[in-house]
């Protein structure tokens, strides 16, 4: 078949973009012309695609105010939410008002790491002891070797894990503003390459990544150590807010709670949260991050409980935020203007961000389970998420 049209010299062009969706017509019979309306300058995108076409135009809206009461966080930020789905915005809008009227969010991210995970294996279990050892004794020395690949990134530990002759190295490190996926595997095998050649006595094979990492993709080595930011977002809600607004009081919210957890442990769910991905994946189209990492971002925790007056306190925590300000598709023209209307583009903003997507999720949470539980859930998607051709 045809290769894709590609000029080695000048790839990111209006003119190369043009010529690919010509090739897709010629190819298939299909129009791309509506692929073909963007505003964004080729030319901005050398390391965020290859073969650039067109553009995909997901619709923008806006949720909020939200308040937030947050160690970085401070204030009240208006959302975008990039989506197709009806109800959506709607539905995080709502949860918003009620944790305005309440007082607000409160959001703290209480750890920060992003890992490679190296394998090492050995001739046996004690060769594989040994090395372990050395590691510890030694960690001062692959720290420095690490650190040599970035100016931003800092090993911070690292933890191992054994079975059998084999040992896995997961290196932490802390990241600046970046995601740090890319930052920390150049800094890990550099400093991997710097202990093979100490020649570990014993060893018979070595790879820089053998699934322990867990790279998009969730794993519970991740919810319990972290995986970019933990966070948790938190709010009290008066009992009789939570009447007027959501028409349900704390108490059958709290039961349903309890039956939404009871169902999450029979089917073996990673989250006992209701639509974590929904908040998180809109927020992350909107703000150019990596959506493959809604993966891990999105497995987290709901917890509730009711108070001695009978208000609802509920909090979400996120144990695997993977999101960055700086680097990746953040620069790019809509994605940097969605930052931008978070106070959150570049460096020094990363937390405040982490902190802005876990308050979006509790609103979303709060929303959602209060709408199951007031038999609102399947009007206000027929009222709002109909879109038939």
């Amino acid at each position: 078949m045809p290769k894709i049209p590609r000029d080695k010299t000048n790839d990111y062009s209006s003119a190369m973009a043009a010529a690919r969706r010509d090739f897709v017509q010629q190819q298939t019979g299909q129009s791309l012309e509506n692929l073909g309306h963007f505003s964004l300058d080729p030319e901005t995108l050398p390391g965020n695609i290859e073969h650039f076409t067109g553009v995909a135009q997901v619709p923008v809206g806006l949720a909020g105010p939200i308040l937030i009461d947050g160690i970085e966080a401070q204030g009240e930020f208006y959302v975008p939410m990039a989506t197709t789905e009806g109800t959506l915005v709607a539905s995080y809008n709502r949860g918003m008002r009620l944790a305005n009227e309440a007082g607000g969010i409160k959001t703290t991210v209480i750890d920060d790491a992003m890992q490679r995970a190296p394998i090492f294996v050995f001739s046996d279990a004690r060769a594989a002891l040994k090395f372990g050892q050395w590691v510890k004794d030694n960690f001062d020395a692959i720290k420095t070797k690490a650190q040599e690949t970035t100016s931003v990134g800092q090993l911070r530990d690292i933890e191992q894990y054994a079975v059998s002759k084999m040992r896995w190295l997961r290196f932490n490190f802390t990241c600046g503003d970046a995601a740090g996926q890319n930052m920390v595997s150049k800094a890990t095998r550099h400093a991997c390459h710097w202990i093979l050649d100490q020649k570990p006595p014993g060893l018979e094979h070595f790879a820089l990544a053998a699934n322990l990492d867990t790279d998009k993709k969730h794993s519970f080595v991740n919810a319990l150590h972290t995986r970019g930011k933990r966070v948790v977002a938190e709010a009290v809600i008066p009992a009789e807010l939570m009447q007027s607004i959501m028409h349900c009081s704390p108490s059958e919210l709290f039961r349903q709670r309890q039956l939404s957890n009871m169902g999450s442990i029979v089917s073996g769910s990673v989250s006992n949260g209701a639509h974590f991905a929904n908040g998180i994946t809109a927020l992350f189209i909107a703000c150019g991050q990596d959506v493959a990492n809604v993966a891990e971002s999105s497995a987290g925790y709901t917890y509730s409980e009711i108070t001695p007056n009978g208000d609802y306190y509920f909090s979400v925590t996120i144990p695997s935020l993977v999101v960055a300000t700086y680097g990746g598709g953040t620069g790019l023209a809509t994605q940097k203007e969605c930052l931008e209307v978070l106070g959150c583009y570049g460096q020094g903003r990363v937390k405040k961000f982490a902190e802005i997507v876990a308050a979006t999720v509790l609103c979303g949470e709060l929303s959602l389970g209060a709408a199951v539980v007031a038999d609102e859930w399947v009007s206000s998607h027929d009222a709002f998420g109909r879109n038939r051709p």
